[in-house]
């Protein structure tokens, strides 16, 4: 606006100075440009608006149709939550109507059951008011019987008063006196009849203590069958040729004594042709002697530094056996959560033994035998096969530990983290520690009975023959025997007494005497029988 001002003020200015032709020559280089300029102007100013104006018109409609489109779209939700609502509330009411008909159902059940209680109440009732009926009726006639009884009562009281006196008179004795010799009279045959009623009683008990011990030994046995082997102190090894003694010995012996000095063991060549025997007490080394021996015969190559290597690569294996054994064995009983050391110690037990019986064989028979027994009684078969495994563990333990097996076992045990009621059952099962738990009592039963197996153990005739004289002696020491034996390989003592010295009565406390004292001063497998013989002989001749 502006600028138009200014042209038109300059175009005045021009008219008044310039005639019409000049003003025209003179105004056509002058306005030409801002002519254009205004039309260029008035001409985008036209386009600007037209632009606006459709830009305006396409945004009112995207505006309509988004509002449109979410107007059509909350409708639709609309619809939808009022269609989900409806489900849900019929699930509702249906549930709702479920659950009141199943309530209904129950308070009926209840009200019939009510009724019927009701009914069987009216009966008991009936007939509780018919037995107190009876019981007056029958209260009735106790109390004329018992008058009765009153009246016979005072009668036998007057007859027995005469004839008490008419007694004294006839004896020449006064009731006390006859109370006196009754009574000691009565006094001699109770003794005598509790004598008899006493050794009746005692027989009985031990044939039912005999048959139910019988019955659960034997099923236990019966269903425990385990091969029993038996090794002495040498084992021997066969050569290919006599040529192989030469090579086993070497130059200057130096080949055996490597030999010996790896293993421990004592190597026997020139007394068996073409064998050679390994002596030695400790079992483990044994074997590894003779594996090691084997393989290097085996080999051909025998000179101390192969029997070093051959022997250190034998004793992993035997490492490994022993684990593996141990594993095994604890696999077959069926027991878990042992301690790893623990394990290897009972595989250390398959090369150890006691009176030739092998510890472990003896210890799994035990652990079966106890599983067995403790599930004739009720009690846990699980602990018991774990007590009996385990109730030897202290022989496999070296010198180093003081003690007999049983304490030192159950110690060991305990370090390894069993329950007390394992290492208390193991500690006791010898009764050299005093113990309430039933699995010693159990454990030292199987142990008895594994051991008492005919041909399970070995012992010397020296050891034998001691234990039968032992057991001997405490028989003869006794007043009023005159000789014993003993018989079934020490399993029976036959005790003879005199007749005249000792009763009947006095024989049945004798033979309890001498198996108490047995069971306290002699150390025996198995269970031994004492008989007390007592024998009466009348001889008279005819002439």
């Amino acid at each position: 606006m502006i600028m138009m001002v200014e042209i038109q003020a300059v175009a005045g200015a021009l008219l008044w100075n310039f005639s019409e032709g000049e003003v025209m020559e003179l105004m056509v280089p002058w306005l030409l440009p801002p002519l254009i300029l205004m039309v260029g102007i008035a001409v985008g100013y036209g386009l600007h608006s037209l632009l606006c104006r459709a830009l305006n018109r396409d945004a009112h409609r995207r505006a309509n149709e988004i509002l449109r489109t979410a107007r059509e779209q909350s409708a639709a939700l609309v619809r939808q939550a009022r269609s989900e609502s409806r489900i849900i509330a019929h699930e509702a009411r249906e549930a709702a109507e479920k659950e009141l008909l199943a309530r209904y159902r129950d308070l009926e059940g209840f009200e019939e059951r009510l009724m019927q209680r009701d009914v069987r109440i009216e009966q008991r009732s009936a007939m509780l008011d018919k037995k107190e009926s009876l019981l007056e009726q029958q209260m009735a006639e106790l109390e004329k019987k018992q008058a009765e009884v009153e009246t016979r009562r005072q009668e036998l009281q007057q007859q027995i008063a005469v004839l008490q006196a008419r007694i004294e008179q006839t004896a020449a004795m006064s009731v006390e006196e006859a109370r006196r010799m009754l009574l000691q009279r009565t006094e001699e045959e109770a003794r005598t009849s509790m004598s008899h009623l006493l050794k009746k009683i005692l027989e009985e008990t031990r044939r039912e203590a005999d048959h139910q011990a019988r019955e659960i030994i034997v099923a236990a046995i019966e269903r425990c069958a385990l091969n029993q082997t038996g090794e002495i102190t040498t084992c021997s090894v066969s050569l290919p040729s006599e040529e192989m003694k030469g090579r086993i010995i070497g130059r200057d012996g130096r080949n055996i004594r490597s030999l010996e000095a790896e293993t421990g063991c004592n190597f026997l060549i020139d007394d068996t042709p073409e064998v050679v025997v390994i002596s030695g007490f400790d079992p483990l080394r044994r074997e590894i002697a003779r594996r090691s021996l084997e393989r290097l015969i085996a080999d051909g190559r025998i000179h101390p530094a192969r029997i070093e290597e051959v022997t250190a690569a034998v004793k992993d294996e035997v490492e490994t056996i022993v684990r593996e054994t141990g594993e095994a064995a604890l696999a077959e009983l069926r027991l878990t959560g042992v301690a790893p050391e623990l394990a290897r110690t009972i595989g250390l037990l398959k090369f150890r033994h006691s009176f030739s019986q092998n510890v472990l064989q003896h210890s799994i028979e035990t652990a079966h035998l106890m599983g067995l027994m403790a599930s004739e009684i009720g009690l846990d078969a699980a602990i018991a096969r774990r007590v009996g495994l385990f109730h030897d563990i202290g022989k496999a333990l070296d010198h180093r530990l003081e003690g007999n097996h049983a304490a030192i076992g159950a110690e060991f045990l305990k370090r390894c983290g069993e329950p007390p009621i394992v290492w208390q059952a193991v500690g006791a099962h010898h009764h050299e520690a005093d113990s309430e738990n039933i699995y010693a009592v159990l454990a030292a039963a199987a142990d008895a009975i594994t051991a008492a197996r005919p041909g399970a153990r070995a012992e010397t005739t020296e050891l034998y023959l001691k234990r039968l004289e032992q057991i001997e002696g405490i028989a003869n020491k006794h007043e009023g025997v005159k000789t014993s034996y003993a018989v079934y390989a020490g399993r029976e003592l036959r005790v003879i007494v005199a007749p005249d010295k000792v009763d009947d009565a006095r024989a049945m406390l004798l033979a309890r005497d001498i198996s108490r004292e047995i069971e306290e001063q002699v150390r025996y497998p198995g269970q031994i029988r004492v008989t007390v013989i007592r024998e009466t002989r009348c001889v008279e001749y005819a002439r």
